[in-house]
């Protein structure tokens, strides 16, 4: 007995140390926070340690982590065919080693999009319980079994439901809601459709198909006590009811060339969105079917001396407190007063970045994780007064070309991929590997 004493005030004495799966895009609630302790502040002197790379194909999709399981999706170009006709594929790695466990393809072609834009997948994978949901950039929805990689249904949305394919392709992620699976995957007769997850089922559609397909993913938020389905699109910001898709109130927000990429987010009950060429607009949600525009900060153009808010593109704000934070159209990283989206300061060193330029951060604790376009994971703090810096380091390769002609200024390439938090690590991707580096302090 006396033998288990030291043992035991040992353990009583240590930190409880948990570990979290990465479930959905932007992390298990969707908000970019990383619940793990254990965690460390700064970039170790010798740098941050690789478990594993493994070489996959293309795309802008992150991965996914649950039940020692790691999903991606990424696409692989038939040879003779100048990128347009590929196989997309979903693949499901062992998180501790990268062991290939399974994979699932399907033939497609990117010749409804921009030809430059034709580099793989875009959104994020969904893991539902023991089930993955993708879906392609032309529109192919599959269910997985997330153990053995059975196929449980697919839709292709150009046939099914007569989709269109957008300029970028079919970027936005679904959504679990009870037992529906959420996804803008666009049709003649509603852009955004709940799907059963056991089958395939469509339970109900919404959005009219006059409205651009959202590059945006829907949301789900409470507001005044109940359950709300949010969808920004190209016309408006709209709220459904989740099990019936009715909607409940819509404030209009033009976003020009349908450039509402980043997430709405949730400030009790208020949502702010960013878009591109249109700047921010907060909005408080009144009642059950009702919300108003509290302001809207726009500028005169795209460019840096004609923005006055936040346009941000890819990068969802963050709030903190009475203000908020966000990269601009040419990749400003800014903050701003959340009572009326003046901007309080900019900083242009820690991007290096130009048009488009964007940040995917995640909460742990007080400090923020941010991934940039030059594949640079950087440790930071938000505050009034400006940001601070706590470690910088490069963590993958930017090799994704940005499309869209010259990207007008030094970095061409970029890496646009949100990457997972799991298990005290964080998994990243290019276009050519995917790698696992750990964050553990220890």
């Amino acid at each position: 007995m006396l033998r288990l004493v030291p043992f035991a005030i040992v353990f009583l004495l240590s930190p409880c140390l948990h570990g979290e799966d990465w479930t959905q895009w932007s992390g298990n609630d969707r908000r970019g926070t990383w619940a793990e302790d254990g965690i460390l502040r700064t970039i170790p002197d010798g740098g941050l340690k690789t478990s594993w790379t493994v070489p996959i194909g293309s795309g802008y999709s992150g991965p996914v982590v649950s039940k020692g399981r790691v999903i991606v999706t990424d696409y692989r170009p038939k040879p003779e065919t100048r990128t347009l006709e590929a196989k997309e594929r979903v693949l499901c790695l062992d998180e501790k080693t990268g062991k290939e466990l399974w994979k699932y393809e399907w033939e497609t072609h990117y010749r409804r999009q921009m030809a430059s834009y034709a580099t793989g997948p875009r959104a994020t994978p969904l893991i539902a319980g023991d089930r993955v949901i993708t879906i392609g950039a032309t529109g192919v929805i599959c269910c997985l079994d997330l153990e053995s990689g059975k196929l449980h249904w697919t839709i292709d949305s150009l046939k099914q439901f007569g989709a269109g394919v957008p300029v970028f392709g079919v970027s936005a992620t679904g959504i679990v809601w009870e037992d529906t699976v959420i996804i803008p995957c666009g049709g003649r007769e509603g852009l955004l459709r709940a799907l059963h997850l056991k089958t395939g089922k469509e339970i109900w559609k919404a959005l009219p198909a006059s409205h651009d397909l959202p590059y945006t993913s829907p949301e789900l938020f409470e507001l005044h006590g109940a359950p709300r389905l949010i969808q920004w699109c190209n016309e408006e910001l709209a709220a459904f009811d989740p099990s019936t898709g009715r909607k409940l109130w819509s404030v209009p927000f033009t976003a020009r060339a349908n450039m509402a990429i980043g997430r709405p987010v949730q400030i009790g009950n208020h949502i702010l969105v960013s878009g591109f060429y249109d700047g921010s607009m907060l909005v408080r949600v009144t009642g059950a079917e009702s919300a108003e525009i509290i302001w809207k900060n726009g500028g005169k153009g795209e460019r840096p001396n004609q923005t006055k808010s936040l346009h941000a593109v890819i990068t969802t704000p963050i709030v903190e407190g009475d203000h908020f934070y966000g990269t601009c159209s040419y990749g400003e990283l800014r903050g701003l007063n959340l009572k009326d989206g003046e901007r309080v300061w900019e900083n242009k060193d820690l991007t290096r970045q130009g048009r488009w330029g964007s940040f995917f951060w995640v909460k742990n604790g007080d400090h923020y994780f941010v991934n940039n376009d030059l594949g640079e994971l950087l440790i930071m703090q938000f505050t009034p007064d400006g940001p601070k810096v706590f470690g910088r380091t490069q963590l993958i390769e930017p090799d994704t070309e940005c499309g869209y002609g010259p990207r007008r200024f030094a970095n061409a390439k970029v890496n646009w991929v949100h990457p997972a938090y799991a298990n005290r690590h964080v998994i990243i991707r290019n276009d050519h590997e995917i790698k696992r580096i750990s964050l553990a302090a220890d």
